[in-house]
């Protein structure tokens, strides 16, 4: 028994030893990891920990550049740019960009759009700060530092915002700038718009987004462990945009504008010794302001449903029957080819039929217009003049002659979404409709309707290269560009239209637009304080059956006909030309006297008294009026 107790003593301790040497290798073995950890750390590892622990404490922040400005030819600002409170937040320093959101949503009145791009912008963002909300009041930011304690990776900075003194008078041609959106970010240069929450999204403000942008510098700060900035470590200064000097001029834009007041329509503007353009408008227009910081999605459906539509850039892309302005330019074609002369005539009856045909195509004047030349055509509107000749010359012939005039293809202006217009032939309909070309709509575009499409800018374009006696024209908006890059406007004609004429010819077409201004279908505008050539045209919009009469007053107001009008001045020594059209203004005769209104300001008053813009105080009380009365129509709708 007692051997039996001292056998199991011994197993007992054999057990423990070996317990207590596995434990002891246990031990040793956790001992030397720890050491191996620590050397790693401590030796392999320090510079990249040192880097690291440094982030922490130091940080690199973009310093955006400032915005080049925009000016119009004499000097007055037309895009400014000025320091408003932004929130930012840098999703390396927040735990929850849900709750944080939440937490600044009754702080900044964030809206369910601004909250939803937030959290997207927070998502993708490599701990690069993002924009939360532009344009802090300054309650908003005093409700903000009272919770700022517990807003950890939030922050108010001052950033340089754009603004557009003169709201809706430029809004088609210089654009605006709005918030980077998904699609953008994934294409733009990280590094160019570092610090930058907006990016050109129309017109000017687009078209040279590389010059307006300007190139960033950044700030090494030093912060403590609650991000406040204990002091500056290194800076490289941001070099700024490009001031851009456009050719528009304040006065007659505003004009331009107040004449087309009421009205839908557009006008364009052109310096015919240069490819300037003088005004751009489109009417109506609507404030760019709103879609800078990101327009409310109540207020852009308003805009997108207006029947007027108001977002529209009829200058640049509304396409419409061009009617009888054409007529100056397919006269021009007539001689080109051969057709005609400016001493052959036809006689009008006061209709043409095709050989063969007992459809009668019928001229504006039921009586006819007799024995008809070139001159008269013009002078007098004579459709069945172009009718017959078009007839002779064919479609093609026609098409090749236009388009040397930009009608049917772009201008080449300097702005986004420039629209090509139509000019058929027999090619484009059987490639657009897989149908060969009929006899009959030779005849309709003969007198600028059928498939017949321009842009209000393509007709100016024509407009100021016929005042120019031939001399091709690109037109422009950018005068000239000031700043760190250099750039080159070209600001003279750019080549010469093929013409088998002489410039005789196109001294008498002038003449003969002149003298539908004394004494032909734009008597109305007659002045004698300058020579005025013009020409009208008058756009079908509801189609008439045949043998029917144009009822006006049975028709809808927008069912009545676009009234067309272009013209240069002074006759003799052209520095103006234009379009204008009113839709549904009628006719050409209705519309001409507005043109009319922005030709005596060029040629008559801009030198002597010329329209200068409203102070900033001025423009800060209209703003404000604006604003007043638009919360109280909405107060009204609400009632």
């Amino acid at each position: 028994m007692k051997a039996l107790k001292e056998d199991n003593q011994q197993k007992e301790n054999l057990v423990f030893k070996n317990r207590v040497i596995f434990a002891g290798f246990f031990i040793l073995f956790g001992l030397a990891g720890l050491v191996t950890r620590y050397a790693y750390l401590q030796i392999y590892s320090h510079e990249k920990y040192a880097i690291q622990s440094d982030n922490n404490r130091i940080k690199l922040i973009s310093a955006p550049p400032s915005r080049g400005y925009i000016y119009d030819r004499n000097g007055y600002l037309l895009a400014d740019n000025h320091p408003v409170f932004t929130a930012v937040v840098s999703p390396d320093e927040i735990e929850d960009p849900v709750k944080t959101l939440e937490l600044l949503t009754p702080i900044f009145q964030l809206t369910p759009e601004e909250v939803e791009q937030g959290l997207k912008a927070l998502k993708k963002s490599k701990n690069e700060p993002v924009t939360i909300k532009i344009g802090l009041t300054e309650q908003q930011v005093a409700q903000f530092s009272e919770r700022k304690p517990f807003l950890t990776g939030v922050s108010i900075q001052s950033k340089l915002t754009r603004s557009y003194p003169h709201a809706e008078l430029f809004a088609h041609v210089i654009g605006y700038v709005g918030r980077i959106n998904d699609k953008e970010s994934e294409t733009l240069d990280k590094k160019l718009y570092a610090g930058t929450d907006l990016i050109g999204k129309l017109g000017i403000e687009k078209q040279y987004e590389e010059l307006l942008l300007g190139k960033p510098g950044y700030q090494s700060i030093e912060t403590n462990a609650y991000g406040d900035v204990i002091k500056k470590l290194d800076t490289k200064p941001p070099i700024a945009g490009n001031d851009l000097y456009l050719s528009l001029d304040y006065g007659l834009q505003k004009v331009a504008h107040e004449a087309l007041a009421g009205k839908r329509g557009a006008i364009v503007a052109m310096d015919p010794n240069t490819g300037e353009v003088l005004a751009f408008v489109s009417n109506p227009s609507f404030d760019p302001n709103p879609f800078i910081s990101g327009i409310s999605g109540k207020d852009y459906k308003a805009l997108r449903e207006d029947p007027d539509m108001p977002l529209y850039n009829r200058a640049l892309q509304g396409q419409y029957p061009p009617a009888s302005t054409i007529k100056p330019f397919a006269g021009l074609g007539l001689i080109d080819a051969g057709v005609m002369t400016w001493n052959s005539t036809i006689f009008d009856p006061g209709y043409f039929s095709i050989p063969g045909d007992t459809h009668k195509f019928r001229d504006w004047k039921k009586s006819g217009h007799g024995t008809v030349n070139l001159h008269k055509s013009i002078t007098q509107s004579v459709d069945t003049y172009y009718y017959k000749t078009s007839y002779q010359m064919g479609i093609d012939r026609l098409h090749d002659w236009m388009v040397r005039f930009n009608f049917g293809k772009k201008t080449g202006i300097d702005l986004p979404g420039e629209k090509t217009g139509v000019y058929p032939s027999s090619e484009w309909k059987m490639k657009t409709y897989k149908k060969a070309w009929l006899p009959g709509e030779t005849i309709s575009a003969s007198i600028g309707q059928g498939y017949f499409l321009a842009t209000p800018l393509q007709v100016a374009n024509a407009t100021a290269m016929l005042a120019a006696k031939g001399q091709h024209l690109t037109p422009h908006i950018l005068k000239k560009s000031t700043g760190a890059v250099n750039v080159q406007v070209l600001n003279r004609p750019d080549g010469k239209i093929p013409f088998k004429g002489t410039e005789q010819d196109w001294l008498r077409m002038q003449n003969a637009m002149e003298d539908t201004v004394k004494s032909g279908t734009a008597k109305k505008v007659y002045t004698s304080q300058y020579r005025l050539a013009g020409k009208t045209g008058t756009a079908q919009v509801k189609s008439i059956a045949q043998g029917k009469r144009y009822n006006e007053a049975a028709l809808s107001e927008r069912h009545r006909d676009h009234g067309w009008f272009i013209a240069f001045a002074p006759a003799d020594n052209p520095q103006i030309a234009l379009a204008i059209i009113v839709e549904n203004g009628r006719g050409g005769s209705h519309v001409a006297p507005l043109a009319r209104k922005v030709l005596d300001y060029w040629i008559l008053q801009r030198e002597k008294n010329p329209i200068v813009p409203p102070s900033i105080e001025e423009l800060t009380k209209i703003y404000e009026e604006k604003q007043k009365a638009k919360l109280k129509t909405e107060e009204l709708a609400k009632q």
